[in-house]
Parts: structure tokens; C-alpha cells; sequence
């Protein structure tokens, strides 16, 4: 479980997240569309290289690749987001650019179930990096890339090029980064952990076969992805309107919903019940994605903004997909000597009781201080003047 972990998550997290930051450099001074195309060519080939490792090493070197590709991804597509919507919208908007992810992963899991159940593991990674392959120019010839900072104030837009000292320089004055930054961080462990093992978790404690799990985990992953961005989405647009403090209150409430669920659907010996419980946490983790994103946006002028995003995905994914999977397997094997193939149960409630707290209250700090940042930035108002008396 432990070697697994590092495949499913230090072997991606590792250059993925020292990659993004300087990516995200470039993206905020060149195309971004050449950047993210450039990026799926690249993490496809090297997705597909994975079918054909003879070794651990070989493996975890491939999906280092993968890493160095998909670093080339995030960052540069918000940066596009937010020029081609404003502000009132780009929670909305990044939703429906996070469906890619539930979207993909349950035809991942789907497809590559089957295929792994009838032509072997290594056929499923030629067919998804194939896919992949094939998608790179058609995101080439059709995307064009938006004027800088388009919605963005006169003074904004006009700023100049930002260095990576001046964005350091910038975050470095804004707690609420950092707290989001690190919550981000936190409910990643979960949300990135949880999705890496629960396939596992069904077929060691409810006895599903390969292809009953990835049509059981699909169905879980497209479902609560999709329903939780679009809510996300919708809520942060809503709220974060009245409220800047909301894009933050919103995911801090997901993770306290997560945490009961979780627990209930870990031991319910029903598999329709459990279904229902273990999908529901994973609907409320999703809505992070987006508010947080529009969130980072209002967080710099359009000149920054990548690398911003860039940074907050270095902290997140370094935290939640490079410790997530291995810690949740490390503790598996741990529990192992005391219950069996009961192990990864126990090793996920144990993280979740204590995570999903904590994430909750860096996001509910990070919501204060986003408040608090708005009230600080107001215009006031003038004071009236006394009337002036003739000499």
C-alpha cells in the first residue's frame, strides 16, 4: 500500500508542483493556449509510456512525466478563465471547467476497468494516453487566446510584467492565501486520498471484483463531481456577491457535512447504503474547487494571476496529493497487524477525523479574512464640507 501511494501521489506531486510555479511564470507573459497545449501533448505521451514500464522505477518515473505535463495545465487555464468572463461569473465558469476532472476520472475508472479486465493494465494506459494525443490539436485550432486582463480595471490591466519576486512580495502581505492555501491543503489529503484508495476499500471490505469497482467508483466519482462543482459554483457566485468572505465559508461547511457521512459510510455493511454515505463527502469536497478559484483570481491583477493559482497549487498538491495517498497507505499497512484487510477502513477514518476539522477552520479563517480584506478596500465615502460663510 505504501509503494502504491507513492505511485498514485509523490511520483505525480513531485515536479508537478516545482514545475507549475515557473510554467505559470511564462503563462502570465506569453500564450497560454500554446502552454496548455503543449502540456496535454505531453502528459498523454508520457501517460501512455506508463503501459509500457518493466519496473517499479520505470513506473514511477513515467508518471513523474505525467507530473511535468499536467504542470503546464491549471494555472495557465484560470488565467484564461478570468479574461474571457468577469468576476460576477468566473465561479460559475470554473465549475464547468472543473467538470473535466469527475468527467474524466469516471471514464477513466469505466473504460480503463474494462479494458484492464479483458486486454490487461497495460492496455489501459496506451488507450487514455492515445486519447489524449488525439485532443491536442483539436484544443489547438479552436481556442484563442483573450486579450490580458480584459475585465480588469484600466490601472489593472495596464500594470506592467510581474516578476515571480513581485508575486512572492504580493501573497506574501495576504494571510488569507495562505489560510486558503493550506485548507486547500488539508481537504486535499482527503478529497485526493479518499479518490486513490476507494476503489480498494470496495473490493477488500465489500468483496467487488475489478470490473463491479470501476463501474461502482465511476458512477461515485461522476456524480459528486459533477453535482458538487456545479453547486460550488452556483454558491460561490451566489454568496461571494453579498459576501467575499463566502468563497471561503462555502467549502468550510462541505468538509464539517463530509465528516459524519464519511464516518457512517466506512462501516455500513450495505453496499446501497454505503454508496450514498461515501458520495455524498466526496460532493462536498468538490465544491471547494471553484469558489476557491474565483477566490485566488480577485487575490492579484491579471498579471500575477497564474502564477497565484500556480503557487496555491504547489501547496495544494505538494500537501494533498503528494502526502494524501502515501499517508493514507503508509497508516493502512500500520493497521494492518490489527485488522487485516479491515486496515484501510480504519486508516481512513482516522484521517478524516482529524483532517476535516482542520480544514474547516483554515477556511472559515481564510472567510474572515477575505471579509475583512473587502471592508479594507471600500471606497469611503467624502466628508461634507461646512458651508462657507461670505467675509
Amino acid at each position: 500500500d505504501t509503494q502504491l501511494g507513492v505511485l498514485g501521489g509523490l511520483s505525480f506531486a513531485l515536479l508537478y508542483c516545482t514545475c507549475a510555479v515557473p510554467v505559470a511564470v511564462w503563462a502570465d507573459r506569453g500564450r497560454r493556449v500554446t502552454i496548455v497545449t503543449g502540456a496535454l501533448a505531453l502528459w498523454s505521451a508520457f501517460t501512455a509510456l506508463c503501459g509500457a514500464a518493466g519496473n517499479f522505477v520505470q513506473l514511477f518515473l513515467c508518471r513523474v512525466g505525467v507530473g511535468v505535463g499536467e504542470a503546464g495545465a491549471v494555472a495557465p487555464s484560470y488565467s484564461l478563465i478570468a479574461d474571457y468572463f468577469p468576476p460576477h461569473q468566473r465561479a460559475r465558469a470554473l465549475s464547468i471547467f472543473h467538470l473535466g476532472l469527475p468527467v474524466g476520472s469516471a471514464l477513466g475508472l469505466l473504460l480503463g476497468g474494462y479494458v484492464a479486465a479483458y486486454w490487461g493494465w497495460r492496455a489501459a494506459f496506451l488507450v487514455a494516453g492515445a486519447c489524449g494525443l488525439m485532443f491536442a490539436p483539436v484544443l489547438w485550432f479552436t481556442i484563442s487566446e483573450p486579450v490580458r486582463g480584459s475585465f480588469d480595471s484600466r490601472r489593472a490591466a495596464s500594470g506592467g510584467k510581474a516578476g515571480f519576486r513581485d508575486v512572492i512580495g504580493h501573497v506574501s502581505t495576504r494571510p488569507s492565501f495562505w489560510l486558503i492555501s493550506f485548507a486547500g491543503g488539508t481537504g486535499g489529503v482527503m478529497l485526493y486520498g479518499y479518490g486513490f484508495w476507494l476503489p480498494a476499500f470496495f473490493q477488500r471490505s465489500h468483496g467487488l471484483s475489478l470490473t463491479e469497482t470501476s463501474q461502482l467508483v465511476a458512477g461515485i466519482v461522476f456524480v459528486s463531481g459533477v453535482a458538487g462543482n456545479l453547486l460550488g459554483g452556483w454558491l460561490g457566485d451566489k454568496l461571494g456577491a453579498l459576501r467575499k468572505g463566502a468563497y471561503a465559508y462555502v467549502p468550510a461547511v462541505g468538509a464539517l457535512i463530509a465528516l459524519p457521512l464519511t464516518s457512517l459510510g466506512l462501516f455500513e455493511q450495505d453496499l446501497w447504503i454505503a454508496v450514498p454515505l461515501l458520495l455524498a463527502p466526496q460532493a462536498c469536497a468538490m465544491p471547494a474547487t471553484s469558489p476557491i478559484g474565483a477566490a485566488l483570481q480577485h487575490l492579484g491583477p491579471s498579471t500575477m494571476r497564474a502564477t497565484i493559482v500556480a503557487l496555491y497549487m504547489f501547496i495544494f498538491n505538494l500537501t494533498g496529493l503528494g502526502i494524501g495517498t502515501i499517508l493514507l497507505g503508509s497508516i493502512s499497512d500500520m493497521f494492518t497487524g490489527m485488522f487485516g484487510d479491515e486496515a484501510l477502513r480504519y486508516a481512513l477514518l482516522c484521517t478524516g477525523c482529524i483532517l476535516y476539522p482542520v480544514s474547516a477552520l483554515l477556511y472559515f479563517l481564510a472567510g474572515q479574512r477575505l471579509q475583512r480584506r473587502r471592508r479594507d478596500h471600500r471606497p469611503r465615502r467624502p466628508r461634507a464640507r461646512p458651508p462657507s460663510h461670505p467675509a
